[in-house]
């Protein structure tokens, strides 16, 4: 079966290793070359490495919907296509070439977290399940019949980079199996049920700002979903920012204002009054400086009793 894959971030490669192993991979487009924050070094996606590491032909088109593009995907003539995480949108006229339809890696459960931010939304929101999705793309977003899904347990240790990581690997499975099923022509995709359809938009800055009279449950699930990137935040009195990267949450009423350090427990971290509770800082960033845990900032005395986080 001859394919072409589009997809761009680490995420993508274990469904990429699959389609290369299991199928005639005839071309990779991803996206266009990244200049570091410095401006002196070209930075390639692990899609386009993967594919000078093993020579098959690497494309990055500005725009997909470009009469250029169109027609090299013509000559290729593709079975399928599939992507992960391209992010880029198929026009119709891509999308009507390959004989068996272009195919999508989804890290959610679909109809839920159609969109930009599903492995976020997911621990965002406290869900204790999530999953991927192997679903035909139609001009819709993310609205297509689905292949084949398969789930996974969201654990309360579980941060964004983990929940990733799970979905990444079970996504590369489930692409296998589905590949089978399209070779064979043993494919029953089912119908998404319009009715539970939910959409997630890119992350915001406003989302990464941690409002301490939110309920402990609120900000302990804000700070794991934003770990390890882009992280929830917060200002001392100093104005420094402090991105907050691991909490434990305590049923332990406190006297004091929210955000308020109100409490310091030994060898663990500061103690932060919320809502309903509070919040021990296990793992903490000032700005400029390295990663720390809670009880490396009390013995720096970085954080004092009293003190108010905004």
């Amino acid at each position: 079966m001859k394919t072409i894959f589009m997809g761009t971030p680490e995420f993508a490669i274990p469904s990429l290793k699959v389609v290369s192993k299991n199928t005639d991979l005839r071309a990779i487009f991803t996206k266009e070359d990244k200049v570091n924050a410095r401006g002196n070094k070209i930075i390639f996606s692990p899609v386009k490495q993967f594919g000078i590491d093993n020579e098959i032909e690497v494309i990055q088109p500005k725009k997909v919907k470009d009469e250029k593009i169109i027609k090299k995907i013509k000559e290729i003539n593709p079975d399928l296509i599939v992507v992960v995480a391209y992010g880029k949108i198929l026009p119709k006229e891509i999308i009507d070439i390959p004989k068996y339809g272009i195919i999508n890696v989804h890290s959610s459960l679909l109809p839920k977290y159609r969109g930009a931010s599903p492995i976020h939304s997911a621990i965002l929101n406290g869900d204790t399940k999530s999953g991927v999705s192997i679903m035909y793309i139609e001009e819709g977003l993310d609205s297509g019949d689905v292949i084949l899904q398969e789930s996974c347990d969201i654990l309360e240790s579980d941060t964004l980079g983990t929940l990733h990581d799970k979905l990444k690997d079970l996504g590369a499975i489930v692409l296998e199996k589905a590949l089978k099923l399209i070779e064979e022509g043993k494919v029953e995709a089912t119908k998404q049920d319009e009715s539970l359809a939910t959409f997630v938009k890119p992350i915001t800055k406003e989302q990464t700002k941690i409002d301490w009279n939110n309920t402990k449950e609120v900000i302990f699930n804000q700070i794991r979903g934003l770990n390890p990137f882009p992280a929830a935040h917060t200002f001392n009195e100093k104005n420094e920012n402090i991105k907050i990267y691991k909490t434990e949450k305590l049923d332990k009423e406190y006297e004091g204002k929210n955000g308020q350090i109100v409490d310091i427990i030994n060898k663990k971290g500061p103690v932060v009054k919320v809502k309903n509770g509070a919040l021990v800082l296990l793992e903490v960033k000032f700005q400029g400086k390295k990663l720390q845990r809670g009880a490396d900032v009390i013995n720096g005395r970085k954080m004092a009793i009293g003190e108010c986080l905004k």
